[in-house]
């Protein structure tokens, strides 16, 4: 085992999950998948792919009120995304 230091600034942790029957943040129509996506090439397109690298989530627990997401180490929560919210995430991650 190699410890070393964390290679970005930040992780934002999109949640992705689905599940058949119960409401979860990547089923067809909550948008899970889609934020993650934009948020992916927004961050790749700004040029910030060395500084802030977003990873797809398992369930993050709190179905009800996805899609979800988690920013690493700053501890910051967001609910109820959106792709549309995507750019002004962008700003604030930057």
């Amino acid at each position: 085992m190699e410890k070393k230091s964390v290679p970005f600034e930040k992780t934002v942790f999109v949640c992705t999950n689905t599940r058949e029957g119960k409401v979860a943040c990547a089923n067809p129509g909550r948008g899970g998948a889609e934020v993650c996506h934009a948020l992916k090439g927004a961050v790749k397109e700004a040029g910030l792919k060395h500084k802030i690298r977003v990873a797809r989530s398992g369930c993050l627990d709190r179905c009800a009120e996805g899609p979800n997401l988690f920013v690493y180490p700053s501890g910051e929560w967001y609910s109820h995304v959106a792709p549309e919210d995507v750019p002004e995430l962008l700003r604030k991650l930057s």
